[in-house]
C-alpha cells in the first residue's frame, strides 16, 4: 500500500478536468502537492483551496510540457527548493482531431512533446529518485485509444500506445526497486478534452472524471500495472486487435471517430 499522508505528488495538467480531480482526491488523502499547468492563476486558486480544505501544502508551478525544457526546468526548481516527488502523476495531455494533413507541423510536433516526450522526461527525472529511495509510484495516463491505429486522431492514438506500453516495461524493470508504475487506460471522460473539437458525444455517453480518477487509485492501491476505468463496452472494445484483422480494426475505429464528430 502506497503511504499518501505526508508524502508529496506532483500532478501535470493540474488546472482542471482529470488532473484538478486527482490533486483533489491526493490532497483528501493527505499528501502535499506539486500541481503544473500552463495556467497559473487557475493552479493558484486550486492550490489555496486544497491548502485551506485539507491542510497539506500545496505548490503551483506554471509550465508548458510543449516546452522541450520544460520538464527539467520543473525538476531544477524543485530541487531548488528541496521538494521530494514521492508520486508523480502525468495527467497532461493534448490531442488532435482531423485528418494528420490538416494540421501544421508544429501543432503535431506539440502533441507528441506533451503526450510522449515530457512523460518521458518526467518519468526519468523524478523516478531515479524513487528507485534510489526505494519507494515511489507513477501513474501515466494512457487511453483507450492506445489498443489500435486511430484515423483522425493518429498521432494521439500512437502517442498513448507508447505509454501504455512504456509504463508496462517501466513498471517490470522497477518490480524489485519499490517503485510501482501503472498505465491508465479510460474511454471518453467528462472533462473539456473535446472543448475545441465538433464531438456530438453527450454527457451519459461518457465517465465522469471523479469515477476515473477514484478506480485509477483504487487500481493503483491494488498494485495493478494497467486500470481501464471506464465502462464495459469501451473495455470490450479495446479487445478487438486481439481478435480481428488489424486493418478492419482501423476501418471500424475511423467510421466510429466519425460517428463521433471526430473527424
Amino acid at each position: 500500500m502506497f503511504h499518501y499522508r505526508g508524502s508529496t505528488a506532483l500532478v501535470t495538467g493540474a488546472s482542471k478536468g482529470l488532473g484538478e480531480v486527482f490533486a483533489e482526491h491526493l490532497a483528501a488523502r493527505g499528501m502535499h502537492l506539486v500541481l503544473v499547468a500552463r495556467s497559473l492563476e487557475a493552479l493558484e486558486n486550486l492550490a489555496k483551496r486544497l491548502s485551506d480544505e485539507y491542510g497539506v501544502q500545496c505548490m503551483a508551478l506554471d509550465a508548458d510540457l510543449a516546452d522541450p525544457d520544460a520538464a527539467n526546468r520543473i525538476a531544477a526548481e524543485l530541487e531548488r527548493r528541496a521538494i521530494t516527488v514521492d508520486l508523480l502523476v502525468n495527467n497532461a495531455g493534448l490531442g488532435l482531431s482531423g485528418n494528420f494533413l490538416s494540421h501544421e507541423l508544429s501543432r503535431e510536433q506539440g502533441a507528441i512533446q506533451v503526450n510522449v516526450q515530457a512523460v518521458v522526461a518526467l518519468t526519468y527525472l523524478f523516478g531515479k529518485g524513487m528507485k534510489h529511495r526505494r519507494k515511489g509510484g507513477i501513474i501515466n495516463l494512457a487511453s483507450n485509444a492506445s489498443f489500435q491505429a486511430l484515423p483522425s486522431m493518429a498521432t494521439y492514438a500512437a502517442a498513448k500506445a507508447f505509454v501504455l506500453h512504456f509504463s508496462e516495461a517501466l513498471n517490470e524493470e522497477l518490480a524489485g526497486d519499490g517503485v510501482h508504475v501503472m498505465a491508465v487506460c479510460p474511454g471518453p471522460t467528462a472533462t473539456n478534452f473535446f472543448a475545441e473539437t465538433k464531438a456530438t458525444m453527450t454527457l451519459k455517453n461518457m465517465d465522469s472524471a471523479e469515477s476515473v480518477v477514484q478506480k485509477t487509485l483504487d487500481a493503483f492501491d491494488q498494485g495493478k500495472n494497467v486500470v481501464y476505468p471506464t465502462r464495459l463496452s469501451v473495455r470490450i472494445g479495446t479487445l478487438l486487435p486481439r481478435f480481428f484483422p488489424r486493418k478492419m480494426v482501423t476501418k471500424i475505429a475511423g467510421m466510429t471517430i466519425k460517428k463521433m464528430g471526430l473527424h
